[in-house]
């Protein structure tokens, strides 16, 4: 196979996968390793992918690279209905409930199905708190909801309430459930997200809970960005769609997290 064809290939396997190591690569095209780094430089040179240690990365895994909320709406939706739909089997049926609804596509989802939501019993009552704009619109029409915005400024980009003053009034409360989003988890960084301020929101999220509920697609799993804003310590359960790695599903275990793959 000649380098070009090669290279082409590999570039597809990052875009596909998200990342690559120098040893499956050298191992897939019966190369030496040090071949592969050739490759990989030759590639990261072109901007299709960024070497990393033992392997490479796409462009878009760079920790600070985020999608806004509206090119996310589209990718991955059955993993998040199905997210959505294993999660909301954990909403209390109770007299008085509270949840924390943090912003992100997969919460989105959620709050989804939540827009349809009716009590159990007659007189039931289910406080949502969020500081996302979109799942408040959504969730505004439901007469059967007691809903509650979290102040502060808003980030276009996500358009989730952040800042001092949510993280003030988070501090303030205890809610049942939080369900947090999350754009990456790690086994040995934890929970991420590029943005610092977003990241300190989240922080005071998983720290006011009761319970700390994760939502992540399986793109999640094993990433690493910017700012980490829980432990895998803080967290009770992680949904996701596909069975996390020997390194990372050890780790959970060992913090003690629930894993369901809905």
């Amino acid at each position: 196979m000649f380098a070009e064809e090669r290279q082409r290939r590999i570039a597809e396997l990052v875009a596909a996968q998200g990342r690559v190591s120098v040893q499956e690569l050298a191992e897939l095209f019966s190369v030496t390793q040090e071949t592969v780094r050739r490759d990989l430089a030759t590639l990261e040179e072109s901007g299709q992918l960024r070497r990393v240690h033992g392997g490479a990365v796409s462009t878009d895994r760079l920790t600070r690279s985020e999608l806004s909320l509206t090119e996310r709406q589209s990718q991955r939706l059955d993993e998040k209905q199905r997210i959505a739909a294993a999660a909301i089997a954990l909403v209390p049926n109770a007299p008085t409930a509270s949840i924390l609804l943090d912003s992100g596509t997969s919460t989105a989802a959620l709050a989804e199905l939540l827009s349809s939501w009716t009590p159990a019993n007659p007189g039931d009552e289910l406080l949502v708190i969020t500081n996302s704009l979109p799942t408040a619109a959504s969730l505004s029409n439901n007469k059967h909801l007691l809903l509650d915005i979290v102040g502060g400024r808003v980030r276009g980009l996500t358009s989730a309430v952040v800042g001092a003053r949510a993280t003030e009034q988070l501090g303030a409360l205890r809610p049942d459930i939080a369900f947090i989003g999350t754009n990456g988890i790690h086994a040995d960084f934890g929970l991420s997200t590029p943005d610092p301020v977003e990241a300190a929101t989240k922080t005071a999220m998983v720290r006011a809970a009761r319970q700390v509920v994760v939502l992540a697609d399986a793109s999640k799993l094993g990433t690493e960005t910017l700012v980490r804003f829980a432990t895998l310590e803080e967290i009770d359960t992680l949904i996701t769609t596909s069975a996390p790695s020997t390194e990372l599903a050890a780790a959970l275990c060992a913090a003690g997290v629930e894993v369901v793959v809905a």
